[in-house]
């Protein structure tokens, strides 16, 4: 499924998702200046769990080198396809998230779920060479915020049924649930066909992103409630 829109008008202005989004973006144009220097690049500021596990190479990187890809790689993407599932995501459902919260907090919160999913990313694939780069670990814990907060809020998908897509409206409990089984069933076989980040997919920071996100609620003392969910028929 391919989340449109959700019927759940935040009533504030999303500043900070707004700022994430532009800087993604700016990060992206800068990828792209780079030419043939983009796999160094990405070497460089992008999450290599060798790098950390190898004790030979880990010695070759200061402290600050070995903790910056930790929050550089999940403002890097690898590609526009990458850049714009992501960002469209983030849309959708940080707005929401950061009416609940309020701005230091959301964004002190979108950090914590990205460093979560990169620790999780890390444990859970030792051994490698290829470096992590994106925003969906961070925007799983969003949307498992969202999943707590507004259960109930309508979320217009895009369903392939058979050989058609389907517009669809769901219960934001329904899609993201759904969302959530897939990275989970999809991790779980990558791990045992022995290869964790299958595709070029890192389902586990998905997944570890996705229960940061429910966890953290409880951290900063969220509650899950319907009064922020505005019952009006109009797509943004």
């Amino acid at each position: 499924m391919i989340p449109l829109r959700d019927v759940n008008h935040s009533n504030r202005v999303p500043v900070v998702t707004y700022a994430i989004i532009a800087c993604c973006v700016v990060a992206f144009l800068y990828e792209l200046a780079l030419g043939r220097e983009i796999e160094r690049f990405f070497h460089l500021y992008g999450l290599v769990p060798i790098r950390y596990t190898e004790p030979k190479i880990a010695a070759h990187f200061s402290f600050f080198e070995q903790v910056l890809p930790f929050f550089t790689s999940m403002f890097l993407h690898g590609g526009w396809l990458h850049l714009i599932g992501n960002m469209w995501t983030l849309y959708i459902f940080g707005d929401n998230v950061e009416s609940a919260l309020g701005r230091g907090r959301y964004f002190a919160f979108y950090v914590l779920c990205g460093l979560a999913a990169a620790l999780i990313h890390l444990v859970t694939n030792l051994d490698s060479r290829i470096p992590t780069i994106g925003a969906s670990g961070a925007i799983a814990g969003v949307m498992g915020a969202y999943f707590v907060l507004y259960p109930h809020a309508r979320i217009l998908a895009l369903v392939p049924i058979f050989f058609f897509l389907q517009l669809v409206e769901v219960p934001a409990y329904v899609f993201l649930g759904f969302w959530f089984l897939i990275q989970f069933f999809s991790g779980t076989l990558s791990v045992l066909g022995g290869q964790v980040q299958a595709g070029g997919i890192a389902w586990w920071a998905h997944i570890g992103g996705f229960g940061a996100g429910v966890l953290l609620l409880r951290v900063f003392k969220v509650r899950r409630t319907a009064r922020t969910i505005r019952p009006v028929r109009r797509w943004r």
